[in-house]
């Protein structure tokens, strides 16, 4: 299973970027989808995430100015990010709990992350 995002990029304080994540390969199910972030010198926090039952956790730091939307049929997760603040600025990595064939239990997988950087 391979993740792959994308979206990122330089933008002013108060401004919007949408970040995407898709999962491919073959025989495997996307349980919990969700993004996390890591600032230079800071470990890697939790941003949102997105549960297999349809509901949405933020981190208290995002909460009211962030919005997932999850596609199933595509395996698609998207962060819509508005009124950006510097302090947004890290590389922000999609992370999923997908179920493979033949195996029990979940697997997480990682993607390579994509650099937000919020400043004027």
């Amino acid at each position: 299973v391979q993740l792959q995002a994308s979206g990122g990029g330089l933008v002013q304080p108060g401004g919007s970027l949408r970040l995407s994540c898709t999962a491919s390969g073959s025989g495997f199910e996307v349980i919990n989808m969700g993004w996390w972030r890591q600032a230079p010198g800071e470990e890697r926090k939790f941003v949102a995430l997105s549960l297999s039952s349809g509901t949405t956790m933020y981190a208290d730091s995002v909460k009211g100015r962030v919005t997932l939307s999850r596609d199933n049929a595509k395996n698609t997760l998207s962060l819509q990010m508005n009124k950006l603040k510097p302090e947004d600025t890290a590389v922000y990595y999609c992370n999923a709990f997908v179920t493979l064939a033949g195996m029990s239990g979940t697997t997480q997988f990682w993607g390579q992350g994509t650099q937000v950087t919020v400043s004027s």
